[in-house]
């Protein structure tokens, strides 16, 4: 295979007509371009230069090889300039986080590519365990979750905090021989969520299994379909009650001690991550 630099030379050469002027061109010494292209002359098994004292010219084979060498060498700086292309605004970026904090930023993602038509939002909705296996397989680029990763392989920054809500039909109020009555809207998370809410305000809370289970989802943006028909109460995070079309059916209750959960945007360890990531990630930092 001929070897390019000693190409480059030679083409350099012949464009320039000079071993000297080609020598500062390329930034090497004289006999550095003298060596590269007696090098490439053993390395073709031809001469390519007729030589007379300081001057030269092609030989037949220094023609051809001239020739063929233009596409070559312009294909390689072609080559070389898309492997360092790297624009901010420019090229895919696959996310995944839970169903709350996406319904939060999935909209603003959109508008996000909408101005800068080049990127493409790839967007997963997730728990917390899938977002950590996805980054861990390379599957994805950036994750968001709301329970720091301990694998020594990740990097978890947290970015945000997110209240959880108690939300009830809207004639409902947060008594708890209300909520008793109502009944549980479970979700994947309805458990971890209540215990963490209605723990921290109610002593009469132990666990969720005191309440009638009056219906299940895992559909985030249904979750509260079945509240606002007054068949249930539940604890969302509230981003995805910000996100309910009808706020009129609902009523979301702020307790006296709120509860949040951090949200956190993980990544590989060390990957080194493109110039877009950089603008998803401070454009979500602006949101949360």
């Amino acid at each position: 295979m001929i070897n390019t630099t000693w190409l480059l030379s030679f083409c350099t050469l012949v464009e320039v007509g000079h071993f000297t002027r080609t020598a500062e061109q390329l930034h090497m010494t004289q006999s550095g371009v003298s060596q590269h292209v007696r090098k490439l002359e053993e390395q073709v098994g031809v001469a390519l230069l007729v030589r007379q004292g300081k001057q030269f010219s092609l030989s037949e084979a220094g023609e051809r090889l001239y020739a063929e060498a233009q596409d070559i060498l312009l294909a390689l700086s072609n080559l070389e300039q898309k492997v360092r292309l790297d624009s901010p605004y420019a090229g895919p970026v696959r996310l995944m986080s839970p169903g709350s904090v996406g319904l939060k930023l999935y909209p603003q993602l959109l508008s996000l590519q909408a101005s800068y038509s080049g990127l493409t939002i790839d967007y997963r909705f997730a728990p917390n365990a899938d977002v950590e296996d996805a980054l861990a397989k390379g599957n994805i680029d950036l994750g968001f979750m709301t329970s720091e990763s301990c694998s020594a392989d990740l990097s978890c920054t947290p970015v945000g905090q997110e209240p959880l809500m108690l939300v009830t039909p809207a004639d409902k109020d947060a008594a708890w021989d209300t909520l008793m009555a109502l009944g549980f809207i479970d979700h994947p998370d309805g458990s971890h969520h209540a215990s963490l809410l209605l723990g921290a305000n109610y002593p009469q809370f132990q666990h969720c299994n005191q309440f009638s289970r009056r219906g299940f989802s895992n559909q985030i943006g249904l979750i509260l379909e079945p509240v606002s028909l007054g068949l249930g109460f539940t604890v969302l995070p509230a981003y995805a009650v910000e996100a309910f079309h009808r706020p009129e059916l609902i009523s979301v209750h702020r307790l006296a001690t709120p509860v949040s959960e951090t949200l956190y945007l993980c990544v590989q360890r060390h990957r080194v991550l493109p110039k877009r990531m950089d603008t998803v990630m401070a454009a979500v930092q602006r949101w949360l």
